[in-house]
């Protein structure tokens, strides 16, 4: 089974923008989303993404914590498009820039729409507890909060966010 050790944290100002090698747009919904997640109706997300001339199927455990089984399979864009048009309960878009630092590699996902404003930063490792570099403008880790998971932000965008959900700190509740 595939497995996907992933660790999230927002980030410190926009020191690490000087860093990205490169950029894309991406789109995402959800066929199973956070509906049937809450109501334990499903064990799995199922989301497409489109980036460019790419689409997938992803398919992942839903279950908190930095590993959760993942799947992932190749689509043909209009096939994606036409699932994110007519199959999802909504589209989160984002740009997704790329930094590679001492070889480990940090995506960053800066949202856009009604998640404007929410800017991340992920890096997948090999073993959970694999060291990685520490740039200064790498802040807190959210990677056990729901909320900034992407099948949430569709249902609970971050413009919708109160206070407390924003200053709520890992394992406290907002």
């Amino acid at each position: 089974m595939p497995i996907e050790i992933e660790r999230k944290f927002l980030l410190n100002g926009d020191g690490w923008r000087g860093q990205v090698t490169r950029s894309e747009r991406m789109a995402q919904g959800y066929l199973v989303g956070a509906a049937a997640l809450q109501a334990g109706h499903a064990r799995a997300s199922v989301r497409v993404r489109r980036s460019g001339v790419q689409a997938w199927l992803n398919i992942k455990a839903a279950r908190l914590g930095i590993e959760r089984a993942e799947y992932e399979v190749a689509l043909p864009p209009d096939e994606a498009d036409e699932m994110l048009a007519t199959l999802c309960d909504g589209v989160l878009e984002k740009i997704r820039h790329y930094i590679t630092l001492d070889g480990m590699l940090f995506e960053i996902d800066e949202f856009l729409g009604a998640n404007a404003g929410l800017v991340v930063a992920e890096i997948e490792l090999p073993t959970a507890d694999a060291c990685f570099p520490r740039p200064i403008w790498l802040g807190r880790e959210v990677s056990a909060l729901a909320r900034y998971y992407n099948v949430n932000l569709i249902v609970h965008p971050y413009a919708e966010w109160s206070v407390a959900e924003r200053d709520a700190a890992e394992g406290e509740s907002a």
